[in-house]
């Protein structure tokens, strides 16, 4: 009970609600798409199993992904990975991700489905929330497990509304983009391998999470300009 009176717990749960809300919207319309060919009373059933077993998975891999944190290096890579996924999420797309994703007409295979496309899909996420759940200390499990118990209806039931919001106020995304350069930031500072040789202190370790939060904004402020000198070029 001590860690739902600590600060940094619910920081990390907001981090990781806001994190799953943004690179979970892809899941909803992958479970519609896959359960879509089965029978009315079938497509129920299919959506809660078939979150659930992706919900679970993503669990394992999460534990995983906060094992393999403490080897040398790998923060680094996984900080790099971290502000490429949050400059992505800056940058709109205009191809569906989505149109390869095919629908089952048996319960088993939709399920089947949506676990596996989940589990290709999760690479961002698994790593953001790992990255977000090291500022609790000893009880990154439970905060895992509370964050993303928390965020599965908003996801599944919630995504239509948390989409148009994120239509009329762009900012969120933004935001959220930022919010994962700050992850990178502290992970980077945070990894084994550099730690002996950089200064330490909440300040350093605060000021290189901002700067990875800036750099995130540039580079995706910089590839929309990019992107839309392009369109203007090839009209």
């Amino acid at each position: 009970m001590e860690a739902f009176a600590s600060p940094e717990f619910w920081i990390a749960v907001g981090q990781i609600i806001l994190i799953d809300i943004l690179l979970g919207g892809d899941n909803a319309v992958v479970i519609a798409l896959a359960c879509r060919g089965l029978p009315p009373h079938q497509r129920k059933m299919g959506i809660i199993y078939g979150t659930a077993g992706a919900i679970i998975l993503r669990v394992l891999l999460i534990a995983f992904a906060l094992a393999l944190l403490s080897v040398p290096y790998l923060k680094l890579v996984g900080a790099v990975l971290l502000v490429w996924i949050g400059v992505k999420l800056l940058v709109p797309e205009h191809e569906d991700a989505h149109g390869n994703i095919q629908s089952s007409d048996r319960l088993w295979g939709a399920i089947k489905t949506v676990i596996v496309a989940d589990l290709v899909m999760s690479v961002d996420n698994v790593l953001a929330i790992a990255g977000a759940a090291e500022s609790a200390g000893s009880h990154q499990m439970p905060l895992v497990i509370f964050g993303l118990v928390v965020s599965i209806p908003i996801i599944v039931g919630g995504s239509q509304l948390v989409l148009k919001l994120m239509d009329r106020f762009p900012m969120i995304i933004t935001l959220g983009g930022m919010l994962l350069g700050w992850i990178a930031g502290q992970m980077a500072y945070t990894d084994p391998a550099i730690k002996p040789f950089v200064p330490q202190g909440a300040v350093w370790e605060y000021g290189v999470a901002a700067a990875g939060a800036a750099l995130v904004l540039l580079m995706g402020k910089l590839l929309v300009q990019r992107q839309q000198a392009n369109a203007a070029a090839a009209g």
